[in-house]
């Protein structure tokens, strides 16, 4: 999910030949947009979904959701619900947990003569991701390769609106059901990247916190962390007015920081700082769980406009590459590292390499998330001092080396993150191989 460092647009043309063309005024962007779902949260909200959905126009519904989440009884009751409100609904549980270009073609190809109007996404970030990848191929069949983001696809936008879309989150992590963008492994390239554009943001997003109770501790480890990488990259992201300016048509997902999105993110980390601990600890409390899941929402609502930088360039290739390893709570059919896992990995070293870009809202993190980080002499180690402490409290990894990789395959990764020019632009560092390559080395063992 990134632009070129050079600036690219969705579209792969450089900013300054946009410019050129169009006759826009050069300099710096003045413009920054913000978007977000309309949004139902709280302890019940699932049960009234049907009615949401029959608000939204829509007839005949589809709901996504893998296995796991199926197996316990949450997307059942969602089509309850939405036949209940006299909707034709119908279930796939074939959703694959981190989604690939084969696993959507699947989804895709059991969808497309069904007629639907409408579509639920009940789960993580894969079903959720999923159903917005099902309801663009639907609404507007292309090679799922045009839709992939510069240089990896084409980039190309919807050729106009989607069908509602309406998202079910079980985890709280992916913020996906805030958020303008799907992602996914594209399997022959090894390397995980996304689609992004406005359209594919969700009509609603119903929140509902019980559903989150039974995660298992590796599971709100690994999601939670994707919250924390969400908030700490999109507030310490380049400035929106740091950019050339954009025309109308060439507006992005990701704009950078902007006012907006900082609120959302001022709010995420203190959730955050109070409640991670707690909810990985005792999967049961309900207040942990309602922060956790407030703290993914509103994560979503500021990356989801601003954007991501180096610690999710960096993820895609660890997830995308991984060999044998297995972690906790998750399906073991096959080896994977979850996605909040693979971001988090190298947050401790991003964030040495971006703090001279803006100590005041590095140290500000730091502060929130640990107040004992202030001790720490180095205020460039404050911050990922904070984080490896979150770490090692809820059973990560000590670092790349503890899921399968060594310094030998730091050229590889390097290679896989440098492709993911929409999020390295974003950071507020310039960022080429050799910062990758320090990056990744670092992160090879953590503590």
């Amino acid at each position: 999910m990134r632009d070129s460092e050079a600036g690219t647009s969705e579209t792969g043309t450089t900013e300054t030949d946009t410019e050129a063309e169009a006759g826009t005024p050069a300099g710096n962007e003045t413009v920054f947009t913000w978007g977000g779902p309309a949004l139902k949260f709280g302890a019940g909200a699932v049960a009234e979904i049907g009615y949401d959905v029959a608000q939204l126009g829509a007839s005949r519904v589809l709901v996504l959701t893998d296995p796991g989440v199926a197996a316990t009884g949450v997307p059942d009751r969602v089509v309850d619900s939405l036949r209940a409100a006299g909707l034709a609904a119908e279930l796939f549980t074939g959703v694959h947990v981190e989604p690939t270009d084969t696993s959507i073609a699947a989804a895709v190809d059991f969808a497309r003569d069904g007629g639907w109007d409408g579509f639920v996404g009940v789960g993580g970030g894969s079903a959720i991701d999923t159903a917005k990848a099902v309801d663009l191929m639907t609404s507007h069949p292309a090679d799922l390769n045009d839709y992939l983001n510069a240089p990896i696809g084409r980039g190309l936008a919807p050729a106009g609106p989607l069908a509602p879309l309406v998202a079910v989150p079980t985890t709280a992590g992916t913020g996906a059901e805030s958020t303008a963008v799907c992602v996914l492994d594209v399997l022959d390239l090894r390397v995980k990247t996304g689609i992004s554009h406005p359209r594919l943001r969700p009509a609603l997003a119903v929140v509902d916190p019980e559903v989150t109770l039974t995660l298992p501790p590796g599971v709100t480890a690994a999601s939670g962390f994707d919250i924390l990488c969400h908030a700490l990259e999109s507030f310490t992201a380049r400035p929106y007015d740091a950019y050339p300016r954009r025309r109308p048509e060439d507006r992005v997902a990701y704009c950078g920081a902007n006012p907006v999105s900082d609120v959302w993110i001022r709010q995420t980390l203190p959730l955050l700082a109070r409640s991670f601990r707690t909810a990985h600890r005792s999967g049961d409390d309900l207040a942990a769980r309602t922060d956790m899941l407030q703290a993914a929402l509103f994560a979503g609502l500021g990356f989801g406009n601003a954007g991501v930088h180096i610690p999710h360039a960096c993820a895609y290739p660890i997830a995308g590459r991984v060999r044998d390893f297995h972690p906790d709570g998750y399906p073991d059919a096959e080896p994977m590292v979850p996605h909040g896992m693979s971001v988090v990995l190298t947050a401790p070293a991003a964030f040495r390499r971006t703090y001279e870009a803006n100590p005041e809202r590095h140290l500000w993190a730091a502060h929130v998330l640990d107040p004992e980080t202030d001790q720490v002499a180095d205020p460039g180690e404050r911050l990922p001092t904070a984080i490896i402490r979150l770490m090692r409290d809820t059973g990560m990894p000590n670092g790349l080396s503890e899921v399968g990789y060594a310094e030998t395959d730091v050229a590889d990764l390097v290679d896989g993150a440098s492709r993911q020019h929409r999020l390295l632009s974003i950071a507020p560092v310039d960022v080429g191989d050799d910062v990758l390559t320090d990056v990744l080395k670092d992160s090879l063992t953590l503590w």
